[in-house]
């Protein structure tokens, strides 16, 4: 049996998933990675990658940047700027599959709002109510909106 001298060896560390508006405001992140302590080194990491990133043409196919010492594998779809880092000596192969499985689990959960059909809409809605004795005429649009948010957000970060 093989010895390895580390996990790191085997399994890249992805530090973050990003995931911003076209104003660079986040949607939902996830860090696993204490390179950025606080939260404001958060926020300033985000606006710096959003920044440097903006006027690249990532929409057809992700494209790579070397930044602050790490590999941010990054892909823009429609309004939503989606990013994986990784270290500066990661495989960004790998860290690039990290970002598809990223970009199709959104795609997916987003295929609901995308639906057009009236009863489908008002079940999905009614099945995830923020009040579930409540009948659906009393939900308020933005309540729906809220409690879509709120699932999309959770699974992102699980």
């Amino acid at each position: 049996m093989a010895h390895f001298s580390s996990s790191h060896d085997l399994c890249p560390l992805v530090k973050n998933i990003l995931l911003l508006d076209s104003e660079g405001k986040r949607v939902a992140v996830k860090y696993f990675s204490d390179d950025w302590p606080t939260n404001s080194a958060k926020l300033a990491f985000e606006k710096s990658v959003f920044t440097k990133t903006l006027k690249t043409n990532a929409r057809t196919e992700a494209e790579i940047a070397m930044f602050e010492n790490n590999i941010v594998i990054y892909k823009f779809v429609q309004d939503l700027h989606f990013f994986v880092t990784g270290s500066d000596d990661d495989n960004e192969l790998i860290l690039a599959s990290v970002l598809q499985g990223f970009f199709d689990a959104v795609a997916l959960i987003l295929r609901m709002i995308l639906e057009t059909d009236a009863s489908t809409i008002a079940g999905k809605v009614a099945s995830h109510s923020i009040d579930a004795a409540a009948p659906l005429s009393e939900q308020t649009l933005t309540q729906a909106l809220a409690t879509a948010r709120e699932h999309i957000t959770r699974s992102l970060l699980t």
